[in-house]
C-alpha cells in the first residue's frame, strides 16, 4: 500500500453509496472473479464491458427454453422468438432514441459502418469525392472508407486534433467544401475519453450537404444518445460495451436514407423475391439482415438495457465522473507518467505513457496485481502517431468500479517505477 493510499481517507464514491454500489456490483458476477490469485480488478469496459446476471439468464433461458428461429416459421415457438427478437430491436431503438424501421441488427460498430460504406458510401461516392474523418479514429471507422475510396476514386482525409485531444473545430469546418460527401467521427474517443461536440460536427457537415456517421461504440454505455438531437444520419454501436452479449450490435440510418440503399449482402430473410433472372428485396432494415441472426444477443442486450433503466442514470453518470476525476488526479502522483491530452469533456478512459517501461511491460506488471487494462496502440495507429508514442497503457471505467480500483492501480504503477527504475 502506498503512502498516498494510507493517509488519504476512506470517501464515499460521488453519485452512489457504498452500500449501493457494493449492491450493485453484486449485479456483475465477474466483480467478484480472481485473477492470478487476486480480486479482479477490471479497469477495461472500454474494450468490452462486463454483463449483469440477468442478461447472462436471459440468453440462458432463450436457449434452454424458447429457442427457434426468426420469421420463419408459423409455429408457435418460433412466433414467441420472433416477438422477442423485434421486441429487443424496439428496445435499442429506444435506446439510441430511433425508430424501430431504422435500427438494424448487425455483429457489432465495425460492420455497421462497413455497412455504410458499401451500401450508402459505394453507390453515391465517385473519382474526387471526399470523406472527412478525424485523427482520433479507430481503425473500425478507417478501413473502411479507405477501401470505398479505393472502389470509387475518392479520397480520405483527416481532420487535426490539439494537444489536448479535442477536435480542431476551426481546422474540421475548413476542411468541409463542396466535394466532401461522407464525414464519418467518433462520439467519444476510445483512447482519449474525449467526448466530441456531435451535433455541431453534424450540422457543420449537414451545411456543406454531407451525410454524417458517428461512431457510438464508446458512447451508448455513458451517455443518454439521442440520434435524432444528435442529428445524424447513422450512429453505429455494439452491444459487448453496452453490457450486452458479444457479436450483435446496431445501425440506426435515417429512413429517408436507408431506403433508397442498395443491399449490403444477400441471403434469407432479407429477400422479397428470388430468381434466376434477378431479386427484389424488402424494405427496412430487413434488407440489410441476410441469413440468420444472432437472436440470443438481442434478447440478451434487451435484457441489459432492461437493467439499465432500472438504475439512476445521472447519478451512474456522476459516479463515473468522480472515478475519472480521481483517476487523473492520483495518476498525476506517479513518477515517469504522462496522461494522454487533457479534453474538456471525458467519459469513460484516461490513456497514458511511462517513460520508463513499455506500455506492455506495464500492463504485465499490473497483471500480475489482477488488474486488467488495455496496453497497445488501441486501434488507434494515426492518433498514437499525432502524440508521437508508440502505444499507451488505457484504464477505463464503468458503472460497476470503484475508488479502491483506482488506489490499486496506482499502487501497481508504483511498482512499475520500482521495477524498472
Amino acid at each position: 500500500m502506498s503512502v498516498a493510499q494510507a493517509t488519504r481517507p476512506p470517501k464515499a464514491p460521488a453519485g452512489l453509496t457504498h452500500a449501493e454500489l457494493n449492491a450493485l456490483r453484486a449485479d456483475f458476477p465477474m466483480m467478484s472473479a480472481q485473477t492470478n490469485g487476486r480480486p479482479l480488478v477490471y479497469l477495461d469496459s472500454a474494450v468490452t464491458a462486463q454483463k449483469p446476471q440477468v442478461m447472462i439468464d436471459a440468453a440462458t433461458r432463450f436457449y434452454e427454453r424458447e429457442y427457434a428461429s426468426v420469421h420463419r416459421g408459423v409455429y408457435s415457438l418460433s412466433q414467441h422468438a420472433t416477438d422477442l427478437f423485434e421486441q429487443a430491436r424496439a428496445k435499442v431503438a429506444d435506446a439510441l432514441g430511433a425508430g424501430k424501421d431504422e435500427t438494424i441488427f448487425v455483429r457489432g460498430t465495425t460492420e455497421a459502418i462497413n455497412l455504410v460504406a458499401q451500401s450508402y458510401g459505394r453507390s453515391v461516392l465517385k473519382a474526387g469525392d471526399e470523406i472527412l474523418l478525424t485523427q482520433m479514429e479507430h481503425h473500425s471507422n478507417i478501413v473502411p472508407w479507405q477501401l470505398v475510396a479505393e472502389q470509387t476514386g475518392a479520397r480520405v482525409i483527416a481532420a487535426p486534433i490539439t494537444d489536448d485531444g479535442e477536435i480542431d473545430l476551426d481546422s474540421f469546418e475548413r476542411l468541409l467544401t463542396g466535394r466532401t460527401r461522407i464525414v464519418a467521427f467518433t462520439h467519444v474517443s476510445n483512447v482519449l475519453g474525449t467526448v466530441n461536440p456531435v451535433r455541431q460536427m453534424t450540422r457543420m457537415a449537414h451545411r456543406r450537404g454531407a451525410v454524417v456517421l458517428v461512431d457510438g461504440a464508446q458512447a451508448i454505455q455513458h451517455l443518454n444518445v439521442d440520434v435524432k438531437e444528435l442529428e445524424c444520419d447513422f450512429y453505429a454501436v455494439s452491444a459487448h460495451k453496452h453490457f450486452g452479449p458479444a457479436g450483435i450490435g446496431a445501425l440506426y440510418a435515417r429512413r429517408s436514407i436507408l431506403d433508397a440503399m442498395p443491399p449490403y449482402h444477400g441471403g434469407g430473410a432479407m429477400i422479397r423475391s428470388v430468381d434466376f433472372g434477378g431479386s427484389t428485396y424488402l424494405d427496412g432494415p430487413a434488407r440489410f439482415e441476410a441469413g440468420t441472426p444472432h437472436i440470443a444477443g438481442a434478447i440478451g442486450w434487451a435484457a441489459s438495457i432492461d437493467y439499465l433503466e432500472t438504475l439512476d442514470r445521472q447519478r451512474i453518470a456522476a459516479h463515473e465522473a468522480d472515478l475519472l476525476g480521481y483517476a487523473r488526479d492520483r495518476l498525476s502522483e506517479v513518477e515517469n507518467l504522462r496522461v494522454l491530452g487533457n479534453p474538456s469533456e471525458r467519459v469513460g478512459a484516461v490513456s497514458f505513457f511511462m517513460s520508463n517501461a513499455h506500455p506492455h511491460d506495464v500492463g504485465t506488471v499490473l497483471d500480475q496485481r489482477g488488474i486488467a487494462v488495455r496496453a497497445g496502440h488501441h486501434c488507434c495507429q494515426p492518433l498514437m502517431k499525432r502524440f508521437g508514442l508508440p502505444a499507451t497503457v488505457r484504464a477505463s471505467v464503468a458503472l460497476y468500479n470503484m475508488r479502491d480500483e483506482i488506489d490499486a492501480l496506482i499502487d501497481g504503477l508504483h511498482e512499475v517505477n520500482e521495477v524498472f527504475g
